[in-house]
């Protein structure tokens, strides 16, 4: 029987599918669109924090949707790539736990006047989505840093 993983521990094509923490890629996916969409489809403002938000929601979209095909491509061959996986999975949670973070608080500041207007109490209801998908985002890529350093060490 064919083994689903690499000689550095790493899956190649559809057996990303199939190993752990490689299956978390599918939930990141979701929830850090969700992240993005509910902030995109708020007013924002202030725009500085929020824009944080963006960006690290985009940034990290983008590179784990990369990510995800370098490794369904079985370009993540060479000895260093677990070490990489390591690396950018730390980053994202670094970013993540950042965003929710400033985003839990602009979303506090917001919910002071969301009685004064329906409109604001819905960019407040919208919001607290959006800080409960960047939380669950924040734990699934920590949840992938931690297995892809442990399959790091044991590789």
């Amino acid at each position: 029987m064919a083994s689903s993983v690499s000689g550095n521990g790493l899956p190649t094509g559809c057996n990303v599918f199939t190993t752990l923490p490689d299956i978390l890629f599918i939930p990141e996916f979701i929830f850090g669109g969700l992240v993005w969409t509910l902030v995109a489809s708020t007013y924002v403002d202030p725009a500085n924090p929020q824009g944080w938000v963006m960006f690290v929601s985009v940034f990290c979209f983008v590179f784990t949707t990369l990510w995800f095909f370098i490794f369904l491509c079985g370009a993540n061959q060479g000895s260093i790539w677990p070490g990489l996986d390591v690396a950018y999975h730390f980053i994202a949670v670094v970013f993540y736990l950042s965003a929710s973070v400033v985003l839990a608080y602009i979303t506090i500041i917001i919910g002071m006047g969301a009685s004064a207007s329906p409109i604001i109490f819905k960019i407040y209801q919208e919001d607290i989505s959006a800080v409960v998908m960047a939380h669950v985002v924040t734990l699934l890529y920590f949840i992938h840093a931690i297995l892809s350093a442990l399959r790091w060490k044991s590789s």
